[in-house]
């Protein structure tokens, strides 16, 4: 853990195009543009670097449905890639709290949903016993703590496409900070994986 940080470490993970983009205009649960790179060693290899370490994966509702409503059908499944199937076991393991304002009780096991802002979830959460705590891909989660300046650990894979238009992570006007890389990695495709920390 960076001397920098006390207590728990908040990690966003998300992948971006290369223009910048997280998610298609035209229909940003398309994800099909991540696909072909999602699947590559560097990438996998990447996200059990982020899970191995964490004990709480903090989601948004519609991530929350993504990914509990696939990852769990992994396990087992044939000729499964081992770091997809610990994975799944580890999100369908670890608590797991969703911000929203609409899902009344929660679907899944481990899982609190919560209706209050994000950087008051997290900042309790950091300020709690356990391990990382993992935000998935959740953009509208990680611009939120971007904002409010509690990411400790910000990984991005970067993965080699335009898609030309779309929301992006990085919006004006958040905090000047310095960040140290902690990590990279070049792989299949030209996919890349980058991991930041927040120097405080």
């Amino acid at each position: 853990m960076s001397e920098q940080t006390a207590g728990r470490r908040i990690v966003t993970n998300i992948a971006l195009s290369l223009d910048g983009h997280y998610a298609r205009s035209a229909d940003p649960r398309d994800m099909g543009w991540v696909m072909p790179y999602a699947v590559t060693d560097v990438a996998r290899d990447h996200l059990t670097g982020l899970w191995e370490p964490a004990t709480t994966a903090l989601l948004g509702r519609v991530n929350a449905e993504g990914f509990l409503g696939f990852w769990p059908t992994v396990i087992g499944m044939e000729g499964a890639d081992p770091r997809d199937e610990g994975f799944a076991k580890w999100l369908v393991e670890s608590e797991k709290v969703v911000l929203s304002s609409t899902l009344g009780e929660p679907l899944w096991e481990r899982t609190t949903v919560v209706d209050r802002p994000t950087a008051e979830v997290a900042a309790e959460l950091k300020a709690g016993e356990g391990g990382d705590i993992l935000v998935l891909a959740s953009a509208s989660v990680i611009k939120a703590l971007l904002a409010a300046d509690l990411v400790d650990r910000l990984a991005v894979t970067v993965f080699p496409v335009f898609l030309g238009r779309g929301p992006r992570l990085f919006d004006d006007g958040l905090p000047e900070g310095q960040w140290t890389l902690a990590s990279q990695a070049a792989g299949e495709h030209g996919t890349l994986s980058l991991v930041y920390d927040r120097v405080r």
